[in-house]
């Protein structure tokens, strides 16, 4: 068997090709950004073109710089920015406009039309997600409202939908020439329209939504060989397919009830694993499927998704080019020894987890002539820390399960001051695993239990090991003084439009 297994990691901001070997070790890696469209407030969306080839760009610098060939290489994981939403034609390869990304907000009126019928409670049961702009499907119907001229290709049976994962598997497998239309289960459980129970797609969301079936991807599960590549790479089995944050779950190897993983990313993903029965969420959390090796029953979990994270460090950089890089941050938040009573409420994009709010946009509160850019960086790091604090206590409360440690993941990790903040607002240890990249790890993994690279589960979990581990130092009455002004602070982001 070839030496080594790959892994894409199509995300919000770039997209990133690494391959590892046996023991999770990273022996080579490429990755390349692509532009943010940003068309008016709440809207966001991404070249579906520019992502495509992009990814054969990084497949070809990681090949290169490593100096392999598709023959060392056992077979390719996929994981991707879940709820982006693309729309193709199947026979031209092209899409029909740029893709929805999982943070825009302009499906609200469809969202608001399905909860003022007094669905949402019904559509949660069915599919464990809450009524939201978040989700694939409403992003689906819009883009049919507004293109008409593709309801001619849909009975002509040429469009197809997809998530990222579904679109790079369709062109690495041929595109418009053969290729695999299929998604996973942990995708599939991201649109509205999955029976998260039966795992299939449901009429009734269809017919409620107005979305055909022909246009659905066939729904697979995460470790199976789905078909074999034709660009780039020469025959390599695609066979491995997950949502980022569930990747970084299997990463993780959170592979029993109760554990519990974090990523800091764009956005903030809180997963735990809740075996293999669903559980409904009373407190704002939702209910997706963590991963489905084979024909092995699927396991769930709970989420808690939060939408703003390392995105608003970017924003600081960005927009208020206070920071000249995402780096400076801490330092710059060093330069105070606490956050001079500003607090941050992100909600850009609205309020997710446990909150739900699309009413609601960003603040900032506290400010006096007092505060200057080391209090402002510092509330930003804190907010991230803070969210992550109101999903841990709703999954709590849902699951009855009390954290003893937290693992995390994300690009945010490296930043020791938010990651001390974290564990002492939590007042939880937090813990970063030996292999950082746990998003790609995932997804490796599942290709290569598919393709025999490893045996079994056991294997992976020998592979995860600590690097670092930050310990709670806060007394309890700063914890909930901060977290009380921090609760106080949410409330003024609401109803807002």
């Amino acid at each position: 068997m070839p030496d080594f297994i790959a892994a894409i990691d199509q995300g919000t901001t770039s997209t990133r090709f690494i391959v590892f070997d046996h023991e999770g070790n990273i022996v080579a890696n490429d990755q390349k950004e692509h532009k943010q469209f940003y068309p008016a407030p709440g809207l966001v969306e991404h070249d579906g073109m520019e992502i495509w080839n992009n990814t054969l760009d990084v497949i070809n610098g990681g090949m290169r710089k490593s100096g392999l060939t598709s023959e060392d290489i056992s077979a390719i994981g996929i994981t991707n920015q879940r709820e982006t939403t693309l729309l193709w034609n199947r026979i031209t390869g092209r899409p029909y406009g740029n893709a929805i990304v999982w943070q825009d907000t302009r499906t609200i009126d469809i969202c608001n039309e399905l909860f003022e019928k007094g669905l949402a409670p019904k559509i949660q049961t069915k599919t464990g997600l809450p009524l939201a702009t978040y989700f694939s499907g409403p992003k689906i119907k819009w883009l049919l409202d507004g293109h008409p001229e593709i309801i001619d290709d849909i009975a002509r049976n040429e469009v197809y939908f997809g998530n990222m994962d579904t679109w790079i598997i369709w062109n690495l497998t041929g595109g418009p020439h053969g290729g695999v239309h299929v998604t996973d289960v942990t995708n599939a459980s991201r649109t509205l329209l999955m029976d998260i129970a039966t795992l299939a797609w449901d009429q009734e969301m269809l017919n409620l939504l107005e979305i055909p079936a022909s246009i659905l991807p066939r729904i697979v599960s995460s470790s199976e060989i789905y078909g074999f590549t034709r660009s780039v790479l020469e025959n390599v089995p695609i066979a491995g397919d997950l949502g980022d944050q569930q990747a970084a779950l299997f990463g993780q190897v959170c592979f029993t009830p109760g554990e519990v993983k974090n990523t800091y990313g764009t956005g903030c993903f809180m997963l735990m694993n809740t075996g293999t029965e669903p559980v409904i969420s009373k407190n704002g959390l939702l209910t997706t499927v963590g991963y489905k090796l084979g024909n092995d029953s699927a396991v769930y979990c709970l989420e808690g998704s939060i939408a703003i994270a390392g995105a608003l460090v970017q924003w600081l950089r960005d927009n208020l080019q206070m920071i000249e890089k995402s780096s400076d941050i801490e330092p710059l938040a060093r330069t105070v020894k606490d956050n001079g009573d500003v607090y941050i409420v992100p909600a850009f994009s609205g309020l997710f987890a446990p909150y739900w709010r699309s009413d609601s946009r960003g603040v900032i509160v506290g400010l006096t002539r007092y505060v200057n850019r080391g209090h402002i960086a510092r509330a930003v790091l804190e907010s991230t820390a803070y969210q992550t604090r109101e999903v841990l206590d709703a999954m709590e409360i849902d699951s009855g399960v009390k954290l003893t440690s937290l693992k995390v993941d994300g690009g945010m990790v490296v930043n020791d001051l938010l990651m001390q903040f974290q564990a002492d607002i939590l007042n939880t240890p937090v813990v970063k695993p030996r292999i950082a990249e746990t998003t790609a790890l995932g997804a490796a993994y599942a290709a290569g239990l598919a393709v025999g690279y490893w045996q079994n589960m056991g294997e992976l979990a020998t592979n995860w090991g600590k690097d670092k581990e930050w310990i709670p130092n806060m007394s309890e009455e700063i914890r909930s003084g901060l977290y009380s002004k921090w609760k106080k602070a949410v409330t003024r982001t609401f109803e807002w439009l």
